[in-house]
């Protein structure tokens, strides 16, 4: 697909990146270290059990914004997401994101996420980084379609359900909408932000999830803070929602899950 132009220069940068790490971990070290993983924890069924599943991001940062989470502890953070209703987590390990691998392995070997599933979210377009994902213990994957071509985006999906990872596939228009269907995805995350201005609008959920077929998973993501954006969106058939920036930038993050978990008033 065509990706905006900021797109283009992060996957540019991760290239250069991704070449680096290769050199210093091989795939068949990803392996050995794949091979003493738990089995991965079934994403998909994570957002099957309630109304409106919460998906709750750990992101220290953001290149627009800078630094929204200055008191930053993933461990704790994925503690008071698991104790307060959220179904799944999401990790940022992009470096843009002041986000790295190291903190799903930390959530992991604490034990903070309980039986909650991992969320590696990055711009992935290569296939060390599926291996990489589940060596590290991510139990699923995001996947941008902007950023891949049908082909690479169908492999790397088929690669990831090969380790027993879900792929949360991203969509942003009806264009990657149409070619997304074509891999059969499970689950499909419904970005509202436009990466080209960088503007969110629920709308685009609202637009999109008509479009999608009834028995997929659909995930909006961007835009939302509050039980009325839930609301919103959950009347167009969203199974979930994730959400990052409302929370770690919340004065009492437990309380702002738990509003936001809350399975009342809902109309799907």
């Amino acid at each position: 697909m065509s990706a905006p132009s900021i797109l283009n220069e992060i996957v540019h940068s991760k290239s250069t990146e991704l070449e680096t790490q290769k050199s210093l971990v091989s795939i068949n070290e990803l392996e050995r270290m794949i091979s003493t993983q738990s089995p991965a924890i079934d994403f998909k069924q994570a957002l099957s059990n309630s109304n409106v599943a919460l998906i709750a991001e750990i992101k220290k940062a953001s290149p627009s914004k800078g630094l929204l989470c200055p008191d930053f502890e993933p461990v704790r953070l994925a503690d008071t997401y698991a104790k307060n209703g959220a179904s799944a987590i999401s990790v940022l390990t992009d470096p843009r994101f002041q986000g790295e691998l190291d903190h799903i392995v930390s959530i992991k070997n604490s034990g903070a996420s309980g039986n909650l599933p991992i969320l590696r979210k990055d711009f992935i377009f290569d296939p060390y980084q599926v291996y990489e994902a589940r060596a590290n213990g991510a139990d699923a994957i995001l996947l941008i379609a902007a950023i891949l071509e049908e082909s690479k985006l169908r492999d790397l999906k088929q690669l990831s359900n090969s380790m027993g990872m879900h792929a949360l596939i991203e969509i942003h228009d009806q264009l990657e909408l149409e070619m997304v269907l074509r891999v059969d995805p499970e689950i499909i995350g419904i970005n509202n932000r436009d990466l080209r201005t960088f503007t969110t609008d629920l709308k685009i959920t609202e637009h999109l999830a008509k479009l999608i077929p009834s028995e997929k998973i659909i995930v909006s993501e961007s835009g939302i803070s509050t039980r009325e954006h839930i609301n919103t969106v959950s009347k167009c058939g969203v199974t979930a929602v994730l959400v990052g920036e409302a929370l770690v930038t919340s004065e009492n993050i437990a309380s702002s899950v738990k509003i936001l978990t809350e399975q009342n008033d809902l109309h799907r």
